[in-house]
């Protein structure tokens, strides 16, 4: 019996260290989980303010590709126009 009790002890205390050393662990991880999870929300933040950033770049990229494309317009209708009075000199 006195050894059924000793073994019951030991095993009582196993098992008690092994459950505190579970909760270090749990805590541990859900410490780590937390700081995770705050640096993702800071990378996602920052994510967010480049794609607005580019996307008001890009609008401006485009904006100036109109303007260029509407002056080589005029120039080529200018252009013609005075292809159009050489052609007739010459002729």
């Amino acid at each position: 019996m006195n050894d059924n009790n000793q073994l019951f002890e030991l095993i009582s205390k196993m098992y008690g260290e092994m459950q505190e050393g579970f909760g270090k662990i749990r805590t541990e991880m859900q410490d780590g989980f937390k700081e995770v999870n705050e640096r993702l929300d800071r990378v996602e933040n920052r994510v967010t303010i480049m794609e607005q950033d580019h996307g008001k770049k890009l609008d401006l990229l485009f904006d100036g590709y109109k303007q260029n494309a509407e002056i080589l317009e005029r120039i080529e209708t200018e252009v013609s126009k005075h292809e159009e009075v050489i052609i007739r000199r010459v002729k």
